[in-house]
């Protein structure tokens, strides 16, 4: 379910203390199978995944002018559809922490191509005895790969 802020934190707030809140953030741009690896593999560190989408001008920001591909609510959309998100929210800022800073999930879940104290909201997680967790990638796949490999075949087919 996409959420907006105030939605999923009464949401939350009636299901946090049965269960353990897991949170991750991305763009998602290009959903592939490393996400969807990702993902599950957060879910199992906790009852509820909730994911952070980036919104289309936090990619820009970070990522280039060309970049998002896919529309935010089409990202959205599809991150809310695989099986072990169970919420989803766009946020504008160009990193998740206020969005954590309100979460206050006890599991806060990156890439294990993230070093701990490069992990947005880390810190804040863990001085309230939540965990930070760091996942292994299993597919050796990325979006600005995909584009690239798109790329490459476009220039090709130019030639």
């Amino acid at each position: 379910m996409v959420l907006s802020l105030e939605e999923l934190l009464k949401t939350l707030s009636k299901l946090r203390e049965e269960k353990r809140v897991v949170f991750t953030n991305g763009c998602f741009d290009i959903l592939h199978a490393g996400h969807a690896h990702y993902l599950k593999r957060a879910k199992e560190l906790g009852d509820i995944l909730v994911v952070g989408v980036n919104s289309d001008g936090s990619v820009r920001r970070i990522k280039g002018p060309r970049r998002p591909i896919i529309p935010q609510e089409m990202r959205a959309f599809l991150v809310d559809s695989l099986k072990p998100v169970d919420f989803v929210i766009i946020f504008e800022e160009d990193t998740p922490l206020e969005l954590i800073r309100a979460i206050r999930p006890h599991v806060l879940v990156k890439g294990a191509d993230w070093n701990i104290d490069e992990i947005v909201g880390a810190d804040l997680v863990l001085s309230y005895g939540g965990s930070v967790e760091r996942i292994e990638f299993d597919f050796p796949i990325s979006t600005s790969m995909i584009i690239e490999k798109v790329l490459q075949l476009y220039s090709r087919e130019e030639s």
